[in-house]
């Protein structure tokens, strides 16, 4: 059964910088790079139980960045949390994540 998937202001903005930092390296990328995040979060609409929990949010890794989409299952609906650059320090993701309970 599909459920519904929403993706907070914070993981949007994550999203955004994300963009930015791809068209920054190559008009375009940006683009694909959110082509490919939005595949992969309405993926979770179907694949549920099938990510790891990381840090207190199921973790799914993106199939073409090395980007981790953190959501969690909220009475029906995934609620993504957090799109975060898995090149970034452990601390810096813990922060994050802290950061937007």
């Amino acid at each position: 059964m599909k459920k519904k998937v929403l993706v907070l202001a914070e993981a949007a903005s994550d999203i955004e910088r994300g963009i930015d930092f791809y068209n920054a390296i190559e008009d375009g990328v940006g683009l694909y790079f959110r082509d490919s995040i939005v595949t992969d979060i309405r993926r979770l609409g179907v694949y549920f139980g099938e990510h790891r929990i990381h840090l207190g949010y199921f973790r799914a890794l993106s199939s073409r960045f090395p980007y981790a989409i953190y959501y969690r299952d909220l009475e029906g609906t995934r609620q993504i949390i957090a799109v975060l650059d898995l090149r970034r320090s452990p601390e810096w993701i813990r922060d994050q994540l802290s950061a937007r309970h």
